[in-house]
């Protein structure tokens, strides 16, 4: 696994989800379901940066993005729960959610780097 690599897309994700949490703290009504698609999105986004960015093999690829979209959601979750927009609850489910679409975009990713 790419150490680098893995740290640069989960701080781009984690920056992506913490702008989106700041946003939508001061324009409520975009919370829902925009915190859910967004930092579900983000996270894909993530996975897809971390595949994208190595030459590792698929196992590789998809426990890279399982971590950065993982930890990427959980940046943006723990900022949200700091600021009262979410239960505390959230973030185990909303962690354990974000690491699928880590998976899934890292899947992607892989994809595009093989064509």
């Amino acid at each position: 696994m790419d150490k680098n690599v893995l740290l640069t897309a989960a701080v781009i994700g984690g920056a992506l989800q913490v702008a989106m949490v700041v946003i939508g703290h001061a324009m409520p009504g975009l919370r829902d379901p925009g915190f859910a698609i967004g930092g579900m999105g983000f996270s894909a986004v993530a996975g897809w940066l971390y595949a994208r960015s190595t030459y590792g093999r698929w196992g590789d690829a998809i426990g890279g993005g399982a971590i950065a979209g993982g930890v990427t959601a959980a940046i943006g979750i723990m900022v949200s729960v700091a600021l009262g927009d979410v239960p505390v609850s959230l973030i185990g489910l909303g962690t354990a959610a974000s690491v699928v679409t880590g998976i899934i975009g890292a899947g992607v990713g892989k994809l595009m780097r093989r064509a």
